[in-house]
């Protein structure tokens, strides 16, 4: 019996190399679906817990004593607001899936009369800075449901950037002046 010899022809130089070269691109394909997979189920999938802890371990993120998640985006210059104080803030909230669920160029808002944790975020910013903020259910609406765009137990999140702002004693003296300008019995005549 006899053996027959197939020859085996040498491998093309460089082929070992592209060989390589493909497989580690399809290895890191398939750990950037991995990552991104897991984004989207840390992001659509987890509780408001999961989220914000994976959401905590973010560049910039800063958690705050509360729970409030923030990342100043820009800073703003100037003291801060403080919870006597009107903000004229420019925001859009969204809902964890991308839901916009409010949005306005200019709103003036009091500080202490808004959610706690919107209260808490426009206190730490400046004049002119813009923040992301998380705000967990319980510092927002918690169970309540404010309307059918805010589910219960949401968490909210903003852009928001804030404009200026007021004292109260400003803001009192404004709505003086606003009375006295309309009041009843002190028309203003032409020329005054």
């Amino acid at each position: 019996m006899s053996v027959t010899t197939v020859p085996i022809h040498p491998i093309k130089k460089g082929s070992l190399t592209k060989i390589w070269i493909g497989v580690l691109l399809i290895v890191g394909a398939a750990l950037l679906l991995a990552y991104t997979g897991t984004q989207n189920v840390v992001v659509n999938g987890a509780t408001n817990e999961q989220f914000l802890a994976a959401n905590a371990d973010e560049d910039g993120v800063e958690t705050t004593a509360s729970g409030l998640q923030y990342k100043v985006i820009k800073p703003g210059e100037g003291p801060s607001p403080v919870a006597t104080d009107t903000a004229l803030v420019k925001y859009e909230g969204t809902l964890r899936d991308g839901t916009v669920f409010d949005a306005n160029e200019q709103a003036p808002m009091p500080v202490g009369a808004v959610v706690p944790g919107f209260s808490e975020a426009l206190q730490l910013m400046q004049k002119g800075g813009e923040y992301r903020i998380w705000i967990p259910s319980e510092l927002a609406y918690g169970e309540a449901s404010p309307g059918e765009q805010i589910p219960p137990n949401s968490l909210l999140i903003f852009d928001v950037t804030l404009l200026d702002f007021i004292s109260a004693a400003q803001m009192e003296e404004l709505q003086r002046q606003m009375q006295a300008e309309g009041a009843p019995g002190n028309p203003r005549l032409p020329g005054q």
